[in-house]
């Protein structure tokens, strides 16, 4: 049986000085933020700031975030984090192979294969929505194209992420994913950050395994920018609705 005598266990004040004992110092001053701030404030940015994100901090970031739960403890994340050359000639690989029509063929089926209701009607209003902002038309598909292609590009972000999975486990494990980008995101407000996380960087899988030598024992599962926003970009000042509560919840007694 195990020990749960109060003289073997740690009170929440102690386990907490003893995660955060052992993090980094990235040498910045961090915001005074509350969590709830940090989640409500965490937008998808698709403008930024080309500067690096000193190592230190992305450590920082990804020392918070490992304490994402997951089923078992079993932490099935992998990431590559991207900066300088590394991050160019993985932007030019990608461009390359979209621009030689290369197959888009992310490794899972991020959606469903048809669309349906309600889920058409919000897609398509996010997508307007941003086009709008942007300035493009409907009809302008070599706009759309290009905007998309950003993507590509993280925004003009100067660091990134991709974020890789086993591939032998299961749907538990990529709900476990989940937890570990979103920890990313509002760890990363926390410290005055922007992200995106990007389903797109997963569309040209074969470059990322080529180039990084992974076999098929990993899944690319997408990525992420990660910086300071471009704040006055219209693509930035864009702001997609969320349904309310009641439609989603049913309360029981």
């Amino acid at each position: 049986m195990p020990d749960h005598s109060v003289s073997s266990l740690m009170t929440a004040d102690q386990a907490l000085h003893q995660r955060k004992c052992t993090m980094t110092d990235p040498g910045v001053l961090r915001a005074d933020m509350h969590a709830e701030d940090a989640l409500i404030s965490r937008r998808s940015i698709r403008a930024f700031e080309y500067e690096p994100v000193p190592d230190d901090l992305t450590r920082r970031i990804l020392e918070a975030a490992r304490w994402a739960p997951s089923g078992s403890n079993i932490q099935p994340w992998k990431v590559h984090v991207l900066n300088g050359n590394a991050l160019q000639k993985y932007t030019d690989a990608v461009l390359a192979a979209e621009k030689n029509g290369e197959p888009r063929e992310m490794e899972y089926h991020y959606y469903a294969p048809e669309w349906r209701e309600p889920f058409l009607a919000r897609r398509r209003d996010c997508g307007f929505g941003l086009y709008g902002a942007m300035g493009i038309a409907r009809d302008d598909r070599m706009a759309r194209h290009d905007a998309f292609v950003s993507n590509f590009k993280f925004f003009g972000a100067a660091t990134g992420f991709l974020f890789w999975i086993p591939s032998d486990l299961e749907h538990g494990s990529w709900l476990d994913y989940g937890t570990f980008i979103q920890s990313i995101s509002i760890a990363a407000r926390g410290w005055g950050l922007s992200t995106i996380a990007q389903g797109a960087l997963g569309e040209f899988p074969h470059v990322a395994h080529q180039m990084f030598d992974i076999g098929d024992e990993f899944t690319l599962i997408g990525g992420m920018s990660i910086g300071w926003p471009v704040e006055d970009a219209p693509v930035n000042l864009f702001q997609p609705d969320r349904i309310d509560v009641d439609e989603f919840t049913t309360w029981l007694d």
